[in-house]
């Protein structure tokens, strides 16, 4: 078969089998990842590996990753998820290159972490003391104590302009005292009420230069300044593969996959990674975000004054390392028209009864001003001045429509409607679906195939439907 037709088949089968699966998404309300429970001293071994992704156009290419243990490697690397106050122990060992590890030595450097120290006395510079490195068939390891809450990269420190670019980075998160899986009331990223949330979810933006890959795989020299990317990946997978199962057979060494759901009024958190060479500008259709923390520390004015500098955002840049947590919200205020559909339709039937402003202040980061805020109902998070207002346009007739894979029917928000055959069909629930993107248009393609790369979609469902915990 033609190289390009291989190509474009498996990039329609990619595309096809994430929109299946949008069927069955469930989505969770922590992060995936691994964790040490009932423990304050968790201990992670991690292994330095060679191994393979996949791109969504069916590009194939050699990383280098962190493994959990004996598993395989991962891009990117494990979600080290920990509690605030612990003792943390990261063990690290490079395989032997006839195992699949590296042929050069390797590190992990923590930053923000305070007092990371190794079981070996690390090389010391002018500027202080270095990660210990790991030779191929050694092992290290670095204990360090979680004193702050938030979202934290941690990378390798030898080389890491080609071992960052091979795979060796990831995403450590520290959570704040108090949290407990599974009682969302003490759902925070920090120790203060602006960083509550319902869910969130992990952005890890990261972009690849597959000839550096490829000269690493086939001994060529290496000049990692003519990097030029042509792939960009949201927790290691390329669009559409984001918005595939996490933990896909298919995709061995990238499990995490990215695809939001969240319901009216729900605070959702974005944790938000820089963890290439590049800046991303993350963009987020259907609202705004508030920026609360970045590198693992409220935008704040002081001690006890909480996210008071936070900001709402179009679009959240992410520079080289930096970390950003941000709070996403959608209620479909002031759009004019009734989200739920009008009175003239009986299935349709509604209320809405307001807040007060107590209540409504009680959802809201920092001190609200805007009064509209106290017109939400309880239940559906509906904009009360806009309900039963009919939608302001006529929709035409369906001959004339061109049907989205994830239009419902209807423009109303859980209501369905018909729809041609083999039209639409991929929206169950009738949600509300949005794409979020990166907002350099070149970075949502594979390999200058769109779309692809750095997107995926979120959906906001009917309060009445249950979104996975």
């Amino acid at each position: 078969m033609n190289k390009k037709l291989i190509k474009a088949s498996s990039f329609l089968l990619g595309v096809i089998m994430a929109l299946l699966l949008v069927l069955v998404i469930s989505a969770n309300a922590a992060i995936d990842g691994i964790s040490v429970p009932n423990t304050t001293t968790p201990m992670f071994n991690l292994t330095a590996k060679a191994d393979y992704i996949s791109t969504a156009e069916g590009g194939s290419y050699l990383i280098w990753g962190f493994a959990n243990g004996a598993g395989r490697a991962q891009y990117s690397a494990p979600t080290l998820i920990v509690n605030q106050g612990d003792t943390v122990t990261v063990n690290l060992t490079n395989e032997l290159p006839l195992l699949n590890g590296l042929p050069v030595p390797v590190s992990i450097v923590f930053p923000g972490q305070s007092g990371v120290i190794s079981n070996e006395v690390a090389p010391t510079t002018q500027d202080g003391p270095l990660t210990k490195e790991v030779l191929p068939g050694g092992s290290v390891s670095y204990t360090f104590t979680a004193s702050q809450p938030g979202t934290y990269t941690y990378y390798s420190g030898t080389n890491p302009d080609l071992q960052i670019e091979m795979g060796l980075v990831g995403v450590l998160i520290v959570r704040p005292y108090g949290y407990v899986q599974g009682d969302p009331s003490t759902y925070k990223a920090y120790n203060h009420p602006d960083s509550q949330y319902r869910r969130e979810y992990l952005f890890f933006l990261s972009e690849m230069d597959p000839l550096i890959h490829q000269a690493v795989l086939f001994g060529w020299p290496i000049d990692t300044t003519t990097f030029w990317p042509v792939y960009w990946f949201i927790n290691g997978r390329t669009a559409p593969d984001t918005m595939s199962m996490a933990f896909d057979p298919l995709l061995p060494t990238q499990p995490y996959n990215c695809m939001p759901a969240t319901h009216p009024g729900e605070k959702v958190l974005l944790r938000i990674v820089g963890g290439g060479r590049d800046s991303h500008p993350y963009h987020t259709h259907g609202n705004h975000v508030r920026v609360i923390a970045r590198d693992g520390r409220l935008v704040s004015s002081g001690p006890g004054a909480g996210a008071d500098l936070s900001k709402m955002e179009f679009t959240v840049t992410s520079a080289p390392g930096q970390t950003i947590d941000a709070v996403f919200v959608w209620t479909g205020e002031k759009m004019g028209w009734d989200i739920y559909g009008t009175e003239t339709d009986a299935a349709l039937t509604h209320s809405c009864n307001a807040k007060t402003v107590a209540e409504a202040q009680a959802l809201r980061l920092t001190n609200p001003t805007d009064p509209y805020f106290s017109t939400q109902d309880a239940a559906t998070k509906e904009y009360c001045a806009d309900h039963g207002k009919i939608f302001p346009v006529l929709l035409p007739e369906q001959q004339f429509l061109t049907f989205g894979p994830w239009y419902s029917g209807s423009p109303f928000l859980g209501a369905g409607g018909t729809l041609p055959p083999g039209e639409g069909g991929l929206n169950p629930n009738a949600g509300f679906f949005f794409m979020w993107h990166s907002h350099n248009e070149n970075e949502i393609v594979n390999n200058n195939i769109f779309p692809g790369g750095m997107l995926t979609m979120t959906v906001v469902e009917h309060p009445s439907v249950e979104i996975m915990d």
